[in-house]
């Protein structure tokens, strides 16, 4: 996925699953499932139901993305 060509979304976080797996929702009411970063693995256990992420979306799938931690909205 290209960081020119991706759409940078903000999202809420639905549920946290298993291996850094978030299933975030968007303003639209779309559910999607949100993987992190491994530098951002440690900060999966902080995460809560309601957290504010950015999502980082391909435009040729957008059912997965990449999502954003921000440390300020944990």
């Amino acid at each position: 996925m290209s960081g020119e060509s991706a759409f940078v979304v903000a999202g809420a976080v639905v549920e946290a699953l298993a291996n850094g797996l978030l299933r975030v929702e968007l303003a639209n009411g779309h559910r999607l499932l949100g993987h992190v970063a491994r530098r951002q693995a440690g900060l999966v256990a902080r995460v809560r139901v309601g957290a504010v992420v950015t999502v980082k979306l391909s435009p040729g799938d957008l059912s997965h993305g990449h999502v954003v931690l921000n440390e300020q909205n944990l």
